[in-house]
């Protein structure tokens, strides 16, 4: 088993930025650089849907409400993963997940939560004045 420890979240003013944090960890499983980790959020009212994927063996993939203010990036030695969210708006405000799964996952499939077996707690960031 595998476990997702998220962190960073926030109270944070309009126009601002957050720095999230998921670390993976596992006494006989772990997440390498060949495994896909993600970001899902979701706000209240709404459905959970996918924000970023740093995709096993490289590369990365955003929703287009984010694309050009957040940039997903991770540190494979440490098996975690990061979320810098710049430019904040209130409708940035939900509660973020990090999620991961054995492998890397075909475009199509990257944005869907059944593909991720690996769920944390989720954090909550609130844009706010």
């Amino acid at each position: 088993q595998v476990q997702l420890t998220e962190s960073g979240g926030g109270l944070v003013q309009p126009g601002g930025s957050l720095r999230l944090s998921c670390a993976a960890s596992g006494r006989t499983l772990s997440i390498s650089r060949s495994d896909d980790m993600v970001w899902f959020r979701q706000a209240p009212g709404k459905e959970r849907e996918f924000v970023a994927a740093s995709r096993g063996g490289g590369g990365t993939s955003y929703a287009e409400s984010v694309k050009g203010r957040f940039t997903i990036s991770r540190d494979n030695a440490k098996s975690t993963v990061f979320l810098q969210m710049n430019t904040l708006s209130p409708e940035d405000t939900a509660v973020y997940y990090c999620a991961a799964s054995r492998g890397r996952r075909i475009l199509s499939n990257l944005r869907r939560q059944s593909e991720y077996d690996f769920w944390g707690q989720g954090t909550q960031v609130t844009v706010s004045s």
